[in-house]
């Protein structure tokens, strides 16, 4: 699967790391684990780690917006980590569509990027 995810923080942190390209059953296996999540613990701290990942398929685009407006609010820090240019866009284009704080990290500060997300 192309989303791999861990709970860590007792489920409060939910780090997913992307690997390839993204497509529409990734989002059916993954969006109700995240619902579930919220859940059971409210607002959650999310680590996306992009260094393996290459895209969205055209399906998945659609998932993804609709996820993002779903989930408008339940999500409290963001940090996206990767080690492209294009992936600091997107984690920038990705601001509006949120209600949670969110920063990009280069993925040689990946520890800064958990520090972070745990701190109140």
């Amino acid at each position: 699967m192309p989303i791999l995810l861990k709970e860590e923080k007792h489920g409060k942190l939910l780090v997913l790391h992307l690997v390839g390209t993204l497509i529409k059953a990734d989002y059916e296996i993954f969006a109700p684990e995240f619902e579930r999540l919220v859940r059971r613990e409210g607002r959650l701290s999310v680590l996306i780690d992009m260094t393996g990942f290459q895209s969205l398929g055209a399906g998945a685009w659609w998932d993804e917006i609709k996820f993002d407006f779903k989930h408008f609010s339940d999500i409290e820090k963001l940090a996206v980590v990767g080690d492209k240019k294009w992936q600091h866009t997107m984690a920038t284009f990705s601001q509006p569509l949120t209600q949670a704080e969110v920063r990009y990290f280069d993925v040689s500060d990946t520890a800064a990027a958990r520090k972070w997300l745990t701190e109140a």
